[in-house]
């Protein structure tokens, strides 16, 4: 389980965009996104959680579909 961050998917807004479950795999510099079962969606990979650069590019991706919660504020 994550200690700093918490990253919320909102696969219903994903999937509306098609590429985007794509896009948001390929962007993350650390690999918190990984393909999901269903189609055009994502899931995320818990152990690579806190390796979060915070770098906001999943976000630009999917300013609705993403967010990433600091846990430390």
């Amino acid at each position: 389980m994550a200690m700093f961050i918490r990253v919320d998917v909102d696969n219903s807004i994903i999937e509306k965009a098609p590429g985007l479950a794509d896009k948001l795999v390929e962007v993350c510099p650390v690999k918190i996104f990984k393909p999901a079962p269903q189609a055009n969606a994502v899931e995320v990979v818990e152990e690579n959680v806190d390796e979060c650069t915070l770098c906001d590019l999943c976000m630009q991706a999917s300013p609705q579909g993403v967010h990433v919660i600091k846990l430390y504020e």
